[in-house]
């Protein structure tokens, strides 16, 4: 399998003001890229790895026995999976655009933490939080609980055995050009760009169809 940087739903300008057209375009076609050649080169390298997708290589993560591949596949495979999915779960804000989660993930969300907002506010002192570089992310168990968790650098809730359902990427490149320093400034615009359509869909499609669970 050779990996490829997916489409973008929207134009480099679409998430503005929240997020800058320039910080798109680099964030995208250069961080995003680099985490696909690099990891495009450690699998040609290794027959083993080769057909299968990256969701595959982090869940199993421990049966790379090789420890310089498996940095690698970890670092570069969940830069690669964490970006295609925070690409789709943000979408051009408007007036039509849904602000809040919605079906069996707003009953989830409101049974795990009461309420809407103070989810939100849960993760996004999480991500202000984090030492560095890393993300912050909603989940979602083998029994289709939530769990909000930060994981250091590209690490991916795959590894943990966890379904990313949002993540937020809070390494500088995402929004040094527009907020400099302020990452609690960028954490607070984000929020109005989450495609919570895309999200709800992502939990049903992950669990409740899969396994024929209900809520």
């Amino acid at each position: 399998m050779v990996f490829t940087l997916p489409k973008l739903p929207y134009s480099y300008n679409a998430l503005e003001p929240f997020i800058d057209a320039q910080t798109m375009e680099l964030h995208y076609t250069k961080h995003h890229q680099a985490y696909i050649t690099n990891l495009n080169l450690v699998v040609q390298k290794n027959p083993d790895l080769q057909n299968k997708s990256v969701e595959s290589l982090l869940s199993n993560l421990s049966a790379i026995l090789d420890d310089g591949v498996k940095t690698i596949v970890r670092n570069h495979g969940g830069g690669h999976a964490n970006h295609t999915l925070f690409w789709m779960t943000m979408m051009q804000p408007s007036s039509m655009m849904i602000q809040v989660p919605v079906g069996k993930l707003a009953t989830m969300i409101e049974k795990k933490y009461q309420s809407f907002d103070n989810m939100k506010d849960i993760l996004s002192s999480k991500a202000t939080a984090i030492f560095g570089s890393g993300w912050a992310w909603l989940c979602c168990d083998q029994q289709n609980q939530l769990e909000i968790i930060v994981t250091s650098n590209q690490d991916s809730p795959l590894i943990q055995g966890l379904q990313p359902l949002l993540g937020l990427d809070v390494w500088e490149h995402a929004y040094y050009l527009k907020y400099q320093n302020k990452r609690a400034d960028y954490i607070a615009a984000w929020w109005n760009v989450v495609n919570w359509n895309y999200v709800a869909d992502r939990y049903e499609m992950l669990f409740i169809n899969k396994n024929g669970i209900d809520v």
